[in-house]
C-alpha cells in the first residue's frame, strides 16, 4: 500500500529521513543486516513500512525502515521484521549449501544460535526425572513426572529445554528445513501458540553423552529459535528403542503420510534403516563391526518378516549414496523439496529416471564387501558410474548454462510474452521436463546396451552399471548428450504454446524422438533420433 507520508516529502526531507534511519539502524540494511553505504547504494535503497499498513502499521517515521532495494523486492514476508528473520535463515542455508549440504537443518540453525553445547545431567527414580541446567548458570533442580506410553511401553517426560542442550537427530530424521518455515515464522510472530510439541529422546546409559536429540517438530523449533526463543518445550522419550522410533517416524512420512516427507528424506531414512539392519545382523551373529562377509540376500533371508522393507532399504542406501556423493555435480540443480522454482530437476524425476533405469533392484548374493579392497565391489561401481553419468549431464547441459536465479517459473509464458530467455537456459529447462528427461535417458541406456553387445558382451539389463564402462563408452555418452543438446527443438520459441505449452505424457515424447513428429502429426524434428549418427557427429 502506497505511503501518503512519503509521497508528501520533498527530496531534501526524504534524504533527511533516510539519513536518520541509516543512523538508527546502525548503518545496516533492516532486512539482510549487511552494510549500507549511502553513496555507493544511493540509487538502490528503499524506505518501507516495518509493519504493513494493511496489518495496522502506522504511516509514520517510527514505522519506517531503510533497506537495499533488492532485499525489499525479494522479501519473503510483508512485515519487515519477519523478512529479517527469514533473511537470517537464508544466510544459514547458503552456508550449508556452500559446505556441500542439500539443505540447512535444525543442526545448522542451532550451531549459529548458541545451541547444541551441553549434555543433560539427570537422575531417574520410579516417578520423576530430576535435572538442572548448571552449564548455563541455572542450578535449580527440576522435577518432571515420568509417563508410560501404554501401547509401545516407552517412557517419556515433558520439559522446557534450553537450546544449549538440544541437538538435531540426523539418524531418525535427517530432514532439512523447507519452505514451510516462512509460514511458521509468520504464525508465531503473530503470537499464536505452538499446538504440537517437539519430540526428542535421551539415553541414561551415557551411550550418546546423555544429549537431548530432537527427531520431530524441528520446523516448529526452528521457527521459534529464529524469533529469539531460548527454551523449547519437548516430549522426551527415555532410553527408547531407536529402531522403533526410526520405523515409526519413517511410517509417519511414508505409509501413514502424517508428515510431509520429501522422497529424498525417505531415501535417507531407508539408508539409515539399512545400516541398522547390518548392525543388528552382525550383533545377532556375533560378528565384529568390520565383518561384512554376509550378503544383501542374507539380510533379506534373515529378516524374513520384513523382506520387502529390507529390499527397499538396500536400494535406498544406493540412491542416497549417489544423491549425497560430494562429487555429484548434478546435485546443485535438483530441487529436493518439490516446491521451489529455482532448480530445473525435481528429485521425483531423478528417482523415476536415473535411479529407476540404472540401479539394480536385484539383491546381491555376494558379500557386502566383495572385492571392495580392489575397487571392484558391484554396488560401489554402480554408484560411482551413476555419479559420473550425472556429472557428464551436469557439465554439458547445466553448469554455466542454467541460471538458478532465473529459475523455472513461467518460462514458456514469458517466451509467449516476448521476453528474452537466454538459449542455454531455455535448452536446459526444456530438456529437464520429466517426460522429456525420461525418454532421452532411455536412449542413453540403449547406447550402453548396444556398446556391450558390439564388444561381444551380454550384460543383464538390470546390472548394466555394475559392469565397468570403458572410456570409449563414456565418450559415446558425452557425444550423444552434446548432439542432443544441439537439437533445434529446444530453441524453437514458436513451440512454447504447443509442444512445450503444458505437461505431456511419456508416450508423447517417445513418439517425437522416434519419428520426429508429435502424435498429431506436427513436424518438430527433421527426423527421429539416430544415436549412431549423433555419436559420430561429435
Amino acid at each position: 500500500m502506497r505511503s501518503a507520508y512519503l509521497s508528501s516529502l520533498n527530496e531534501n526531507q526524504r534524504n533527511d529521513l533516510m539519513q536518520k534511519l541509516f543512523e538508527s539502524q546502525g548503518k545496516i540494511c533492516f532486512i539482510c543486516e549487511d552494510v549500507i553505504d549511502l553513496n555507493i547504494h544511493k540509487n538502490s535503497l528503499e524506505i518501507d513500512h516495518i509493519e504493513p499498513l494493511q496489518s495496522g502499521g502506522k504511516d509514520h517515521p517510527e514505522n519506517f525502515a531503510l533497506a537495499h532495494s533488492s532485499c525489499n523486492e525479494s522479501k519473503q514476508a510483508s512485515d519487515l521484521r519477519v523478512a529479517r528473520h527469514l533473511a537470517r535463515f537464508d544466510k544459514i542455508k547458503a552456508r550449508a549449501e556452500k559446505d556441500g549440504k542439500i539443505s540447512a537443518t535444525l543442526a545448522d540453525l542451532l550451531a549459529v544460535s548458541g545451541g547444541s553445547k551441553y549434555s543433560l545431567s539427570f537422575t531417574l527414580d520410579d516417578e520423576f526425572v530430576r535435572y538442572s541446567f548448571s552449564d548455563i548458570g541455572d542450578n535449580k533442580i527440576y522435577n518432571s513426572l515420568i509417563y508410560l506410553d501404554r501401547l509401545s511401553n516407552l517412557q517419556y517426560f515433558f520439559a522446557e529445554i534450553p537450546i544449549e542442550y538440544l541437538y538435531h537427530d540426523t539418524n531418525i530424521n535427517p530432514r532439512g528445513i523447507g519452505s514451510n518455515l516462512r509460514k511458521l515464522v509468520e504464525e508465531f510472530f503473530k503470537k499464536r501458540p505452538q499446538l504440537h510439541v517437539t519430540l526428542g529422546r535421551i539415553n541414561s546409559d551415557g551411550a550418546d553423552g546423555s544429549k537431548v536429540y530432537v527427531f520431530d517438530g524441528q520446523h516448529k523449533a526452528a521457527a521459534q529459535i529464529l524469533l529469539g526463543v531460548k527454551k523449547i518445550p519437548v516430549r522426551i522419550f527415555l532410553n527408547p528403542d531407536i529402531d522403533l522410533l526410526l520405523t515409526t517416524n519413517t511410517n509417519a512420512g511414508d505409509t501413514l503420510r502424517q508428515v510431509a516427507f520429501d522422497i529424498s528424506i525417505k531415501r535417507r531414512l531407508g539408508h539409515t534403516s539399512y545400516v541398522d539392519r547390518i548392525e543388528r545382523y552382525q550383533k545377532e551373529h556375533n560378528l565384529s563391526p568390520e565383518d561384512l562377509s554376509f550378503s544383501e540376500q542374507n539380510l533379506v533371508n534373515y529378516f524374513r518378516g520384513e523382506s520387502r522393507e529390507i529390499k527397499r532399504f538396500i536400494l535406498d542406501a544406493v540412491r542416497d549414496g549417489v544423491t549425497n556423493d560430494p562429487d555429484n555435480k548434478l546435485r546443485q540443480f535438483i530441487d529436493f523439496s518439490g516446491r521451489a522454482k529455482e532448480r530445473p530437476l525435481s528429485y521425483s524425476a531423478i528417482d523415476k529416471t536415473f535411479y529407476s533405469f540404472f540401479i539394480s533392484h536385484a539383491t546381491l548374493p555376494v558379500p557386502i564387501n566383495y572385492k571392495a579392497d580392489v575397487g571392484e565391489n558391484p554396488r560401489e561401481i554402480e554408484k560411482s558410474q551413476l555419479v559420473r553419468l550425472m556429472n557428464i549431464i551436469a557439465e554439458e547441459i547445466y553448469i554455466d548454462r542454467f541460471d538458478l536465479e532465473m529459475g523455472t517459473s513461467r518460462i514458456e509464458y514469458k517466451l509467449q510474452q516476448g521476453e528474452n530467455i537466454p538459449l542455454p537456459h531455455l535448452i536446459a529447462f526444456r530438456m529437464s521436463r520429466e517426460e522429456v528427461l525420461y525418454n532421452w535417458l532411455l536412449y542413453v541406456k540403449t547406447i550402453i546396451q548396444n556398446f556391450f553387445v558390439t564388444t561381444g558382451k551380454r550384460i543383464p539389463e538390470e546390472k548394466l552399471f555394475q559392469e565397468r564402462f570403458p572410456e570409449q563408452l563414456w565418450t559415446n555418452i558425452r557425444s550423444f548428450i552434446i548432439s542432443l543438446r544441439g537439437l533445434p527443438i529446444w530453441i524453437n520459441k514458436e513451440l512454447s504454446a504447443t509442444v512445450f505449452g503444458g505437461k505431456q505424457n511419456y508416450d508423447y515424447w517417445e513418439h517425437i524422438f522416434r519419428i520426429g513428429q508429435t502424435p498429431s502429426g506436427q513436424q518438430v524434428l527433421p527426423s527421429g533420433l539416430n544415436v549412431i549418427e549423433m555419436i559420430r557427429n561429435q
